[in-house]
């Protein structure tokens, strides 16, 4: 292949399946993550969709994700619980979790699930929007290994900790929030990396605290704020780790393991879901409408400001009418696992 081709999500989600399913996945829980992968890539969030399936493919080949684990819930009170994550794959035991969360919500108008022993979990608005989709207000956190350096330091000690709010808008799609807490998701600069291309300034650091946009030269992210108001993003990254790390007994940093090495060592990541019912609230009844009112008069002002969530939107129609783009890179990890799993690569679009 000599440039970029095409997928269709529906075509690459059986691919991935497939693939799943040969490495010992139920059916179900193979449509879970190969659609949860799709979707995301469909949003245009390329950090975090399809490119990283070869990654959990390697970590299931390596042992430190389980393709079927023990999952443990206990419910801890009305509306909480822990979920014990039995070292499975981390979006779809982030599904569970959230699950569990709007479950619990109905019942008490407010939730909260956390996640032990699990990995990474992708894409965190996929967990807000589900509760969003259902008339609910989603509230989603989750951790990584070092990868951000604190404000005024380099080294990293923090991941990019991500966070997203979405809430129910009527008419359309949710508004939604999604976002890290560094100056660009580290996912980006393995992307960066693959397919050999430069980092914009100012969102990354070398191993001498110098700005850096060779991706194969980054040591550390920059928090959410850059140089100079960097501490904004990094408390914020300091707070969800506290959420997702220590609350649900997780290791937190340094204390992570690194998420493309030390391949046999299980991530021992948590996350963190909260859910409320905006029907316990004065203005539950109407909220939905309301975000629809105020996306409609948001778009009339000066420069057609778009909501949150908006963007992901639009790329979706693009998408679904044009394809997934497949980088050179990512095809040929994409044959190889083929190859080592007997699964047909997905039809290009012509």
């Amino acid at each position: 292949m000599s440039g970029q081709s095409r997928v269709d999500a529906d075509e690459w989600e059986r691919w991935g399946s497939a693939c799943l399913h040969a490495q010992g996945f139920s059916d179900e829980d193979a449509r879970c993550l190969a659609a949860s992968l799709a979707q995301t890539s469909l949003w245009g969030i390329d950090s975090h969709g399809i490119a990283r399936l070869p990654h959990y493919l390697n970590r299931v080949a390596h042992g430190s994700i389980v393709p079927r684990p023990a999952i443990r819930i206990d419910r801890t009170g009305p509306g909480t619980a822990q979920l014990h994550g039995g070292q499975g794959q981390g979006i779809i035991v982030a599904h569970r979790a959230n699950a569990l969360a709007i479950e619990l919500a109905r019942e008490a108008g407010i939730a909260a699930v956390g996640v032990s022993d699990s990995s990474h979990c992708g894409a965190v608005g996929l967990y807000s929007r589900a509760a969003a989709r259902q008339g609910l207000i989603g509230i989603a956190f989750t951790h990584s290994d070092s990868i951000a350096a604190p404000h005024g330091g380099h080294q990293p000690f923090f991941g990019t900790n991500p966070i997203s709010l979405a809430f129910p808008r009527a008419g359309a799609q949710p508004l939604c929030l999604d976002m890290a807490t560094t100056a660009i998701p580290w996912n980006r600069v393995m992307n960066a990396r693959r397919d050999g291309v430069a980092l914009p300034p100012g969102v990354a650091l070398d191993a001498a605290g110098r700005d850096c946009t060779d991706a194969d030269a980054v040591r550390a992210l920059r928090p959410l704020g850059g140089e100079e108001y960097g501490y904004k993003g990094y408390g914020l990254a300091m707070m969800i780790e506290l959420l997702c790390g220590p609350l649900n007994g997780n290791p937190f940093g340094p204390h992570i393991s690194p998420m493309y090495e030390q391949l046999r060592r299980p991530r021992e990541l948590g996350a963190f879901f909260i859910v409320i019912d905006p029907e316990r609230f004065a203005g539950g009844a109407a909220l939905a409408g309301v975000v629809a009112a105020m996306a409609m008069e948001l778009s009339a002002q000066p420069g057609a400001p778009r909501m949150p969530g908006d963007p992901e939107a639009a790329a979706e129609a693009a998408r679904r009418q044009d394809g997934i783009p497949v980088p050179p890179t990512l095809w040929a990890q994409m044959q190889d696992w083929s190859l080592r799993l007997g699964v047909p690569l997905p039809a290009q679009r012509v």
